[in-house]
């Protein structure tokens, strides 16, 4: 978040942390047994959540540059994560047709969102935190956050697997990539 940093993902297993002045690395985070598959800062850039093929979640304290805990709870490779705009949860998603939602402040699963037919690859917030869209093999699915979670709308319109979808600033546009081109 202050513009000085980037992460890298890894097949390596690893986590690169690069000085964008310099053009160097900073250090290599080590700790996941397969692929990163995803990282995200924390919006404070306090903390850095990394996704793997190991089904796990790690989040990494970036002032120590250790881990600070591992998060269980998916069946299969995990995608995607992203924190809310407040930086209170981490969202993940997974090849186990899942979407997670974290307490950070408690660290456990707060719900599982569930409804997809195959692997979910990637989840964003909107900027207010109210939303969360997924894209998935099968389709992309607004989420309403409020209590109770529910499926707002299943968007359709793409003929293959969806691999992205992100908000714009002001939050009401969200733009979708597709295998389908």
């Amino acid at each position: 978040p202050d513009g000085k940093t980037l992460a890298s993902a890894s097949g390596d297993n690893t986590i690169k942390l690069w000085n964008l002045n310099t053009r160097k690395e900073i250090i290599t985070l080590r700790g996941h047994s397969d692929s990163v598959n995803s990282v995200v800062f924390r919006p404070d850039g306090k903390t850095l959540a990394s996704a793997s093929g190991d089904n796990t979640i790690k989040l990494w304290n970036l002032n120590t540059r250790k881990e600070i805990i591992t998060l269980r709870g998916h069946s299969d490779s995990v995608n995607s994560v992203v924190f809310s705009p407040d930086g209170e949860t981490l969202a993940s998603a997974s090849r186990d047709n899942t979407i997670k939602l974290w307490n950070l402040n408690t660290r456990k699963k707060i719900t599982t969102l569930t409804g997809y037919s195959y692997l979910v690859n990637s989840i964003v917030f909107s900027p207010d935190g109210k939303t969360l869209a997924s894209a998935s093999a099968d389709k992309t699915i607004l989420w309403n956050l409020d209590t109770p979670r529910k499926e707002i709308i299943t968007l359709t319109g793409h003929s293959d697997s969806l691999f992205s979808v992100v908000f714009s600033p002001d939050g009401k546009t969200l733009a979708s990539a597709s295998r389908d081109k």
